[in-house]
């Protein structure tokens, strides 16, 4: 079907229908989302090759990922795949050392180079991030998937960190918990920098202070919350609560507790960031965890949606989004012992 034919078949314009496929800012989401639609049911996929020839465009947005693998990235990207689907845009996965900004940023030079890419959507950043600044200049658009502080205007799109955690603690807090431990992600990361904050704000507005003691940063995973909670509750002055970083933190962390004999929900409260993991549902754990939720893979197609409006040529500027968390209370939190 030729692009006449499939607008004539909508009772729109080629152009719009053309516009609409291409992610257009000004188009509005409900006509992009009816010719999304109507181009799945009918089986209309515009001619590619014409298109780039046309736009200059690459059709491809890319990301780096580090060899390591993250479940996190994969459900961010099923998130991204969702939305790009029907945008004819691929998604060009660039593997990279984990933490080896020059090898990122080499990364990036080559997608310049090659033109394989229209745009880059670049994940956990710090608060300095030098990765802003080098795409900055090479003039490759990019959107941030969370906040930095960094001197260039840039698009982004971020979860309220520091009031998840904040509203986690005080929860705690107000169940008469005071020795509270928290199991953080990587340190450095802006993400991880806002939920120390609100760890420590929910204390200092009860006239308490953090024991930094009980705070550490790792990465997300079962063998992190068994380690940091193992080590935790074996102390002489263990601590009655734990405030994990995310649900497979969490997972490590009851595992932690059942080995030494004791509860979650009695002996032990247990709250987490909940990332919104198909195959990992807090309701499902046992007992059900009380978690912050916030869900990754909506991330991703929202980031995927922000950057196709980045490509048809939305300011910068006008892509600042923050999201708020839900405060979900279950079994895993009560007062202390």
């Amino acid at each position: 079907m030729k692009l006449r034919e499939f607008a004539k078949q909508l009772g729109l314009s080629p152009t719009t229908v053309s516009r609409a496929l291409s992610g257009y800012p000004e188009v509005s989401e409900a006509t992009r989302a009816r010719v999304a639609s109507e181009a799945m049911r009918l089986g209309y996929r515009p001619d590619i090759n014409a298109v780039r020839l046309k736009t200059g465009r690459a059709g491809a947005i890319g990301v780096m990922m580090a060899r390591s693998g993250e479940i996190h990235f994969a459900e961010f990207m099923s998130g991204m795949a969702q939305r790009l689907e029907t945008a004819d845009t691929d998604i060009l996965i660039t593997p990279i050392t984990a933490h080896n900004d020059e090898d990122e940023m080499q990364a990036y030079r080559r997608l310049v180079e090659s033109r394989r890419v229209d745009a880059v959507i670049i994940h956990s950043p710090r608060p300095r991030d030098p990765r802003i600044g080098v795409l900055n200049s090479l003039g490759l658009p990019f959107l941030v998937h969370g906040r930095s502080e960094s001197e260039h205007v840039h698009a982004w799109l971020d979860i309220d960190n520091e009031n998840a955690v904040r509203r986690s603690t005080e929860h705690l807090l107000d169940l008469g918990h005071r020795r509270i431990a928290m199991i953080n992600g990587l340190r450095g990361k802006t993400y991880s920098i806002h939920r120390e904050q609100g760890f420590r704000v929910a204390h200092q507005e009860r006239g308490l202070v953090a024991d930094p003691n009980l705070m550490v940063c790792d990465k997300f995973s079962d063998e992190s919350g068994f380690r940091h909670a193992r080590s935790f509750l074996e102390r002489a002055n263990a601590p009655t609560a734990i405030v994990a970083g995310s649900t497979m933190t969490a997972l490590g962390v009851y595992r932690a507790v059942r080995s030494l004999g004791m509860t979650v929900g009695q002996n032990v409260s247990v709250i987490a960031h909940d990332d919104v993991f198909p195959y990992l549902t807090a309701e499902s754990m046992v007992p059900s965890l009380s978690t912050t939720r916030s869900s990754m893979r909506a991330a991703g197609t929202r980031c995927a949606e922000l950057t196709l409006q980045l490509i048809a040529g939305r300011a910068v500027d006008e892509i600042h989004e923050l999201w708020p968390v839900e405060l979900i209370l279950r079994e895993s939190t009560a007062p202390p012992p």
